[in-house]
């Protein structure tokens, strides 16, 4: 069988697109392994329509069974080859499935890297935060920690002093911060601390303190982390001929979502642009018309 459309990726990108395909009565493969970006933030904050949050993990289920509702295929699965055929894509996954598609959307977005600190990812989206855009707004004139690395740990604290003034910075990993950026955090009056965290003290999602591992403990409710080395997962086009930029981002035209390679699109994180849940919507949901309308035969956008 030959699907209408293979989208790798079930993430707020890749679910949204699969919602508007579905409803265009297009056979479509959604390819997920389940363990992105969206399954880790415990609540979003700036989504049209959920003043007190929503979870990625939420609407990734809402998300499912729409698309279910829609005859839209599911396969739990990652996708780890892409080959372009005479008149279709092959998408070869880990447990060596072959999927079959007339077209593909790459929406395998980015995973945020944080190291392995016991208690912390339980607060994620709660009261632990990663993006400034989205939830700067939850720590609006509260004490606020920043557990970081190095600049860009440094330079989230900076970020920040339009919400708070009352800001700690703790670099984990003890790289080194630039004399400019350092003379920024003392103007600001930021403290500064060099130490690895050894574990986040919480109550369940709430923070409660951070201990170091020298054993000082740091009460807080509320932080950020920031360590840079984002992982962005666009592989999978890379091997499609998809043009990337050098921070590994994949370039589509900005009114159809599609790549440099007939028949690719992406959405999403992995595109070039700010990352936030709204914007993936969007761009699930644009891909969708511009791949309907290909389907159909409109070859020029």
């Amino acid at each position: 069988m030959i699907y209408d459309c293979i989208i790798i990726g079930g993430g707020i990108a890749g679910m949204q697109a699969a919602i508007q395909l579905g409803r265009y009565k297009h056979r479509v493969m959604v390819i997920d392994s389940n363990d992105g970006r969206s399954t880790l933030c415990k609540s979003y904050h700036n989504v049209l329509g959920y003043p007190d949050g929503v979870s990625g993990q939420e609407l990734r289920n809402i998300g499912t069974e729409q698309a279910k509702n829609l005859g839209v295929e599911f396969l739990n699965d990652k996708a780890v080859k892409a080959e372009k055929n005479k008149d279709h894509f092959e998408i070869q996954t880990e447990s060596n499935s072959m999927i079959l598609g007339q077209t593909v959307l790459i929406a395998t977005g980015v995973m945020d890297r944080i190291p392995h600190i016991p208690n912390l990812f339980s607060c994620l989206g709660i009261s632990v935060y990663i993006c400034p855009d989205c939830d700067g707004y939850e720590v609006k004139d509260k004490p606020t920690l920043v557990i970081g690395s190095g600049n860009v740990g440094a330079n989230m604290a900076l970020i920040l002093t339009y919400w708070t003034k009352d800001l700690i910075y703790i670099n984990h990993e003890q790289k080194k911060v630039s004399e400019t950026i350092m003379d920024k955090l003392h103007s600001q009056r930021i403290q500064y601390i060099e130490s690895p965290v050894q574990e986040v003290e919480a109550d369940e999602s709430k923070l409660k303190a951070v201990i170091l591992t020298n054993g000082q403990k740091i009460a807080g409710e509320h932080a950020f982390v920031a360590f840079g080395g984002n992982e962005v997962k666009s592989d999978l086009a890379k091997q499609l001929g998809v043009e990337i930029l050098e921070n590994k981002h994949i370039l589509v035209n900005p009114r159809t979502k599609m790549t440099n390679i007939p028949g690719v699109w992406a959405a999403g994180d992995v595109v070039a642009h700010s990352e936030q849940v709204t914007i993936a919507m969007g761009d699930g949901s644009q891909a969708a018309i511009w791949i309907h309308k290909w389907l159909m035969g409109e070859r020029n956008g």
